[in-house]
């Protein structure tokens, strides 16, 4: 340190972004030794529930008949083991009676599996719940009961949404958090084609946007519908091919590949459902060191204060007329916009910004590389002038064009250094300075602003 004491700073740990999960063997080798049950009173428990299913079965055949399915009609089914006991799920299938896996969850210390059962087929289960209570054995005397496998189901019921539900438990939608795109996986059966075709009729009939092309597996074909989780929730009975339900994975190309009037939309939803902090200096800050910002933008114009526009050279003026520094006053201000267009939840912005224009047009200022150093001191000088009270952090997300310095110290880097160690200042007011690693070029380059252009290209309206 300047002052010649021994001083050392903590370093940042990231808590709390992990967790730690038991080690539990798939092999097959060791699965754990199924408790034997009262098998009167255990059977007749399954058997109570199995009958419980007939009316929705007789449900599911109206609605599926009522839809125009010939094919396929049947009910889904929810099987869950005893707590810390693997269910033999793959004993549920049985394939010369249709009976059909279609997914296998495990949930905490319990395994649950979804089986499609066909119309009039409910009785498998009746037979083998009742050579279980009959202790049934072969012509040598071994044991015929199923007795593993009924040991091991805690409960039988009507499958619901999340018995579909695959992905993270953590992304499955609430009930208020409307349309979303979902991943549906339909099984392939004896015609994968009028699955398919079943499937998009209904769907369509159910008032859900189907979208454009499909996937193949060798045994399941997916999808994509845009529905409310209340709307997928009421039409499962009809839907009944339903595999597997997930999240569809929004990406940017999305939004990207729409029209400007189509875009706006969808950011004016953004706007309504986002509130930002008071324009004043308890909010902490953002600045932000690049090529300018410009705030014209709806949703950098409350959270980007005409007063907080700064420039080191000031023939250069604020603006940016690049679009880097736009881009990346969006990105510190609100993350991926697409994880934040594709939900429609409301949005809490808890710090606001600043910008200062380091850069002209394409980085380049007119003088030697060795003042990039300079102008970068120039720079983080220009709004601690004007708000010197602000909590603040500085973000530079702009490299030398060149690697010749390999990592080497430069008089660039040894300016931030003396710049986040307040070394002028005998470390009286220390900064925080995110600064970028280095740039990517190319190709890769092209892929990395793609995911920016969104909503920061041009979007004054």
């Amino acid at each position: 340190m300047a002052n010649g004491k021994e001083e050392r700073r903590r370093h940042f740990f990231l808590d709390g972004i992990t967790a730690t999960i038991p080690y539990r063997s798939r092999s097959g080798f060791s699965r754990p030794r199924v408790p034997e049950r009262d098998r009167i009173r255990h059977g007749e428990y399954l058997q109570n529930q199995i009958n419980a299913l007939q009316p929705d079965a007789e449900s599911a055949r109206e609605a599926q008949q009522s839809a125009g399915i010939d094919e396929g009609i049947g009910l889904q089914v929810e099987f869950e083991s005893f707590p810390d006991i693997e269910l033999a799920f793959e004993r549920l299938a049985r394939e010369k009676s249709g009976i059909e896996l279609q997914n296998v969850r495990h949930d905490n210390n319990r395994t649950s599996a979804t089986v499609f059962v066909p119309d009039g087929k409910l009785v498998h289960f009746e037979d083998l719940i009742r050579d279980y209570l009959a202790e049934k054995r072969d012509k040598r005397g071994r044991p015929r009961d199923n007795r593993t496998l009924i040991d091991a189901i805690a409960r039988i019921r009507t499958a619901s949404l999340r018995a579909l539900w695959t992905d993270d438990p953590a992304a499955f939608p609430a009930d208020d958090e409307g349309p979303l795109w979902w991943e549906v996986w339909l099984p392939v059966r004896l015609d994968r084609a009028a699955v398919v075709a079943d499937f998009l009729r209904n769907a369509e009939a159910q008032e859900m946007v189907i979208g454009q092309g499909e996937l193949r597996f060798p045994e399941r074909t997916v999808l994509l519908a845009r529905a409310s989780a209340d709307r997928m929730r009421q039409s499962i009975m009809t839907l009944n091919s339903i595999a597997e339900l997930r999240r569809a994975k929004e990406t940017a190309e999305f939004f990207d590949s729409m029209g400007r009037a189509e875009q706006l939309e969808w950011l004016d939803d953004l706007l309504s459902r986002t509130s930002y902090p008071p324009a004043d200096d308890e909010a902490p800050h953002i600045c932000i060191l690049d090529t300018g910002a410009n705030r014209g933008h709806p949703l950098l114009s409350a959270a980007l204060a005409a007063a907080d526009l700064h420039t080191v050279e000031p023939a250069w003026g604020t603006a940016d007329n690049d679009g880097h520094g736009t881009q990346m006053a969006g990105l510190a201000l609100a993350g991926n916009l697409t994880d934040l267009l594709a939900s429609s939840a409301p949005v809490t912005i808890d710090h606001l910004l600043e910008s200062v224009k380091l850069l002209p047009r394409g980085g380049a200022t007119g003088t030697n590389t060795h003042h990039h150093g300079y102008l970068t001191k120039e720079a983080v000088a220009r709004p601690e002038i004007t708000a010197p009270d602000r909590r603040r952090v500085f973000g530079m997300a702009v490299t030398a064009a060149d690697n010749r310095d390999r990592g080497r110290p430069s008089a660039w880097s040894a300016a931030l250094d003396s710049l986040a160690s307040d070394a002028e200042g005998e470390g009286a007011t220390p900064r925080l300075m995110v600064v970028s690693a280095g740039n990517v070029m190319g190709l890769e380059a092209g892929h990395l602003r793609q995911r920016l252009d969104f909503a920061f290209r041009s979007a004054s309206r």
